[in-house]
């Protein structure tokens, strides 16, 4: 009897153990089985126009992506994230916040190259972006990977030199540099005043004048002009507006006053 109970024993240990070693396979053969996650290299950008890979692009414009996928599995989706933080918003601008899943049959696949073109509003502020693109594939896998990219103003105003005051009868002076990619369309000055009092032999000066031939098509030109001052301009504080536009139709305005004395 007790021989028996010990041939069990051991017919029953040797189960034991031969369960351990195949669920121990199974596991391990899972494990090779399992795909990797997606690679993503040659991700670059730029401007749209040309296909840049310099990392800016300017507002009104377009940034062109593009990145090549290495995947074991059926990419599922991809994804573009572009976001700021802690810009600036000027007047009449907005912020700017870019998110969209990239689900189109030509990215299903294995080993898609990734490439868009996405536009940039023209009234978001300047300045530096991230941007994030993220693969996931049919397993579950995903990886990202990021980056910045400088988004410019189509028209820079530098060196500002602008008389602060000037006497009545006689021309203030304006000067500045223009950059502008597209090329200047026109340049506008406007100058005026509020609730200034006319005295007797006064009159209301409003101040408006576009500037075109010495400037239009140039993308790189100094605006250096003389604007004379009525001898019956009341006195008083002016503000004064100047404005340029491209040849697409964006504009940049700058705005400042001059003190009109007696």
């Amino acid at each position: 009897m007790r021989t028996n109970i010990k041939i069990s024993n051991f017919k029953f240990l040797a189960i034991v153990a031969f369960l351990g070693l195949f669920l121990q396979s199974c596991s391990s053969d899972d494990d090779s089985n399992a795909l990797n996650a997606p690679t993503i290299t040659d991700f670059e950008y730029g401007e749209g126009g040309d296909h840049s890979t310099e990392q800016y692009v300017y507002k009104g414009s377009d940034i062109h992506l593009e990145a090549k996928i290495n995947a074991e599995a059926t990419v599922k989706s991809i994804s573009i994230s572009i976001h700021a933080h802690d810009l600036e918003i000027g007047e009449d601008e907005v912020d700017w916040d870019f998110e969209k899943v990239y689900t189109d049959e030509k990215y299903l696949a294995i080993n898609p190259t990734f490439h868009e073109h996405i536009d940039v509003p023209a009234n978001i502020p300047a300045g530096e972006y991230h941007i994030e693109l993220v693969v996931t594939d049919e397993e579950g896998n995903s990886t990202e990977i990021e980056g910045h990219i400088d988004v410019k103003d189509p028209i820079e105003l530098s060196e500002m030199s602008i008389d602060e005051s000037v006497a009545r009868g006689t021309d203030f002076h304006a000067e500045f540099m223009i950059n502008a990619v597209n090329g200047i369309h026109n340049i506008t000055v406007d100058v005026h005043a509020h609730g200034l009092t006319l005295k007797d032999g006064e009159e209301e000066w409003h101040f408006e004048k576009e500037y075109l031939e010495k400037y239009h098509e140039k993308t790189e030109a100094e605006f250096h002009e003389h604007i004379d001052v009525p001898a019956t301009a009341p006195a008083g504080e002016y503000h004064m507006v100047f404005t340029v536009e491209d040849e697409d139709g964006n504009s940049k305005k700058y705005d400042t006053h001059i003190n009109v004395t007696e």
